[in-house]
């Protein structure tokens, strides 16, 4: 069976100056069955995003193993592990990230243009992902034309466009209104439903814990499960 994801002792420590700065102390995590629909939940500075960084192969850790979709990204180059985050990982940001000089359509095509893919491929992607999220009408719209939960729906067309096996979402509702966050989430779990993609989002907001299948709790860098 495939490792979606393991974490094994993984501690990250930063330094600021002379002080030493521990995010993350002998994390444990596994992820052993494709779909599923995870939070990490814990309060700001509690190692959430380091977690995910570690996760997304975004950062390595100082101590601990890392294993995602049965590679250890310890042993990867670092052209493995672009090649691994640009095509099996998807990432939605609180502050979404857009390009600002890109319409929602060139935004989510982006990722794809990364790749190489062809254009008649690229358009039929796009356009498909952009009519799941319900934007298909705002395609020529640039971020700044967009409300905030429209920008967070372009964030995760860009996300899905690649078809990537993970998704990560950083505090996905952090920046929206309680309404628009729920909408967001729900939108998340049918498409994690709809396409058995494993969804890892972090959160400081118990509201949105009912949309949880599995919920680990984060607090001074030390994890634990919560039981649905």
């Amino acid at each position: 069976m495939e490792r979606v994801v393991e974490i094994k002792h993984v501690e990250k420590i930063y330094y600021l100056g002379k002080t030493e700065i521990k995010a993350l102390q002998g994390v444990n995590l596994e992820i052993n069955n494709k779909g599923e629909f995870i939070c990490i939940c814990g309060p700001s500075g509690s190692g959430k995003t380091t977690l995910l960084n570690l996760i997304g192969c975004l950062d390595r850790p100082t101590r601990g193993d890392i294993i995602v979709l049965d590679m250890e990204i310890l042993t990867l180059s670092d052209t493995k592990l672009s090649e691994l985050r640009n095509r099996h990982i998807g990432f939605i940001f609180q502050t979404f990230n857009l390009i600002p000089v890109l319409s929602a359509y060139e935004n989510v095509e982006y990722p794809l243009w990364i790749q190489g893919v062809s254009a008649g491929e690229r358009k039929k992607r796009v356009l498909q992902m952009l009519e799941e999220v319900g934007l298909i009408e705002f395609k020529n719209h640039r971020p700044d034309e967009l409300s905030g939960g429209q920008r967070q729906r372009v964030s995760i067309a860009r996300a899905l466009v690649t078809l990537p096996e993970i998704v990560l979402a950083d505090e996905p509702t952090a920046n929206l209104d309680t309404r628009t966050g729920e909408t967001i989430l729900e939108l998340m779990r049918k498409i994690n439903k709809e396409h058995s993609i494993t969804f890892i989002f972090s959160t400081h907001d118990h509201k949105i814990l009912n949309y949880a299948g599995k919920i680990y709790y984060l607090r001074d860098g030390k994890i634990s499960r919560k039981e649905e």
